[in-house]
């Protein structure tokens, strides 16, 4: 059974909390600071102001981003990684400040969302992507290549993720799919690993964590979409075994011998 942990606070001050190196895989998916005036958003077909809440407005993003991943590299294994989802608006700092710690950069992978809602605004191009930053301590980590091939149809898995962009299941505004956390996880960790969000929402790692037999330490400053990520882990059954969602294995039989194989091997 998993050990989940969820953490109500500031995620600096928590971190400084765990152990040094006693998580496996963290994915972190700050926030962008892209509220405040100044920004705006589409909202019933109107721009407006864009508002996510007050943890989306950062007074220096550079400080900011170094002093969390930081604290996260000291809790990450010597062969974990960190993962980090963005956009153009974070994305440079956070690879500015990878490269300063010292950190080796595995990958940029490129989300797509093929189906992306379009721009309003004729004044540039209309944004389809997501970008996630893959960093480790050294040349020696964790990844589940095999994993990441037969998840690819046999083939080499590449940087570019086609996956499209999935209804909200809570009313968290950044909310991310859970097919894209299921691949994250089942390629950065083994089952009875512990994987870390130091920015929880509303618990997509967790639930996905959850289902895949990892264990899962949740950090989220805000009460509301803590309880939401809090009821919505607990609600997870999994019966002692991996639960993988139906988009992954829909029409793929293979892949589903091979995590049948593997679950046998691991236990």
């Amino acid at each position: 059974m998993s050990n989940i942990r969820l953490k109500l606070g500031n995620c600096i001050e928590l971190l400084r909390e765990l152990p040094e190196g006693s998580v496996n895989q963290i994915f972190a998916d700050p926030p962008y600071n892209l509220s405040g005036k100044g920004f705006q958003t589409v909202k019933s077909g109107k721009m407006v102001d864009c508002n996510k809440g007050e943890w989306d407005v950062i007074e220096d993003i550079h400080e900011f981003n170094e002093t969390w991943i930081r604290e996260c590299i000291r809790v990450l294994s010597d062969d974990g990684t960190i993962w980090i989802s963005g956009t153009l608006h974070n994305h440079p700092s956070v690879g500015v400040t990878l490269k300063k710690l010292g950190l080796w950069i595995v990958n940029d992978v490129i989300w797509f969302k093929r189906n992306a809602a379009p721009l309003l605004s004729k004044t540039r191009l209309a944004p389809s992507t997501e970008l996630i930053w893959i960093a480790s301590k050294s040349k020696k980590y964790f990844f589940d290549y095999d994993t990441a091939k037969m998840i690819n149809g046999g083939k080499q898995m590449r940087n570019l993720w086609q996956i499209n962009a999935q209804r909200h299941l809570t009313k968290h505004p950044t909310e991310k799919p859970e097919i894209l956390l299921e691949r994250i996880v089942m390629l950065g960790s083994k089952e009875g690993d512990t994987v870390l969000d130091p920015f929880m929402g509303s618990g997509t790692t967790g639930v996905v964590a959850k289902r895949l037999k990892r264990n899962f330490i949740g950090i989220e400053i805000s009460p509301e979409y803590h309880e939401m990520a809090q009821n919505r882990i607990n609600g997870i059954k999994t019966n002692g075994k991996a639960v993988y969602s139906d988009k992954l294995l829909k029409n793929n039989e293979q892949l589903k011998m091979f995590l049948e194989e593997k679950a046998e091997y691991v236990n």
